[in-house]
């Protein structure tokens, strides 16, 4: 439990902070990476390449700091970071390397400003934070483990089938290279992927499973990014599990993990909105095909928004779910190719604005979920904002803080 002169002292001391938190971050990085590469390991590094990963736990820190007193308003954050830390991986003993970093690059930045007393009240308030996360992810690696063929770490899978989904996507169908059967997951989770790259040492890769629960198989539908190097390494894994794994290799590959789930015991009579923009497709098709498996009466409208029938994923599975009765599926093109309207491949043109959600949602009383690029989650999150959609009624997953998306002037 916080002490009360921690959470005076944090309140007092967020307004200098907030402006300096990416700042603070940078250094924190730079510090524990510097005098303790062994964790480098369990880091995304196109993720710190790109900065987003600064950018994400600045924002953490931005909300820890302002919510110091009202710590419940952080429940969802919390389930969102130990998932990750899950499945990557991350033990207790990761937690003091943290917290020495983090302090001493607030201390480098704030320079004098950080007094033994504050010094004291952000050490307890890291501990704090940290016990709670240590409790929460204790319980996940339990229920990993309880799970019927469930583990934890890595396990060997096979790629059984390799099946092209366009110019840009591929997937893999994923099977026990044992006689243990695979643990049930909830549609929107994904799996970590690690490979022994031939060439330059690399974190695991989270990869979203994009086919229903109870399949008997991990699908993964991954994208090829234009170009990818030690130095831009983004797409990195991505590419090398397109050029050189093919059907028949093996893979190690951590348990289901994540919280961007279809919420448990919904409302029947609630229509569920799933956008996706490009590559987002894949968790939102996960749920898209559980709720077609499951539930035969709910309303379901899904959008796949993508450049063209070149890039686009997943077209044949969504005909497939738009010949159901209770299914709404819609395809919108923003760079459509010359004939893609003449040959329906796609329903409509344009992007997903405020006009588009008003017109083809129940946005009134729907539940909405959306995965995809930056631009297509800000113009998402901000024409649902001034539908006036209920914060409780809106789920997304996305890499990096809320303010992100929801600011005004990226909007």
């Amino acid at each position: 439990m916080l002490q009360p002169t921690t959470i005076e002292i944090v309140k007092q001391i967020t307004p200098a902070v907030a402006p300096l938190a990416e700042t603070i971050t940078k250094a924190f990085y730079t510090r524990m990476f510097r005098e303790n590469p062994e964790v480098q390991a369990y880091f995304n590094a196109a993720h710190q390449h790109a900065g987003g990963q600064q950018r994400a736990l600045a924002g953490a820190i931005c909300a820890y700091f302002s919510n110091i007193d009202n710590l419940g308003e952080l429940a969802g954050a919390v389930e969102l970071i130990a998932q990750k830390h899950c499945s990557l991986g991350i033990q207790p003993e990761h937690y003091p390397i943290v917290g020495k970093h983090l302090l001493a690059a607030i201390k480098e930045v704030l320079g004098d400003a950080v007094t033994p007393e504050v010094e004291d009240a952000v050490l307890d308030a890291y501990q704090v934070l940290a016990g709670v996360l240590i409790d929460r992810e204790a319980a996940i690696y339990q229920e990993q483990r309880d799970a019927p063929g469930g583990w934890n770490g890595y396990r060997e899978l096979v790629v059984d089938r390799k099946v092209p989904e366009s110019e840009l996507v591929t997937s893999f169908y994923l099977r026990p290279s044992d006689d243990r059967p695979l643990p049930d997951y909830q549609p929107g989770q994904y799996i970590t992927v690690r490979v022994d790259h031939p060439t330059t040492p690399t974190s695991p890769r989270n990869y979203s499973l994009s086919d229903r629960p109870g399949a008997g198989y991990y699908r993964i539908s991954v994208k090829r990014e234009s170009s990818a190097t030690a130095d831009a390494p983004d797409g990195l894994i991505s590419n090398y599990l397109h050029d050189s794994v093919q059907e028949g290799d093996k893979i190690e590959a951590g348990p289901p993990c994540g919280e961007f789930t279809l919420g448990g015991s919904p409302d029947a009579a609630r229509p569920v909105v799933l956008l996706a923009g490009g590559i987002g497709a894949t968790p939102l098709m996960s749920i898209a095909r559980h709720l077609a498996h499951q539930d035969a009466d709910r309303p379901v409208y899904v959008l796949h928004a993508a450049r063209n029938s070149r890039v686009q994923a997943f077209a044949d599975e969504l005909r497939e779910l738009d010949s159901k009765e209770n299914f709404h599926v819609h395809v919108r093109y923003d760079e459509p190719l010359a004939d893609d309207v003449e040959r329906g491949r796609c329903d409509s043109t344009g992007r997903v604005d405020v006009e588009f959600l008003r017109g083809w949602t129940p946005y009134l009383d729907a539940e909405f979920y959306f995965c995809g690029p930056p631009p297509f989650m800000t113009e998402v999150h901000a024409a649902l904002t001034q539908l006036d959609v209920s914060p409780d009624r809106i789920r997304y997953e996305y890499f990096g803080p809320l303010q992100e998306i929801s600011s005004p002037a990226v909007a």
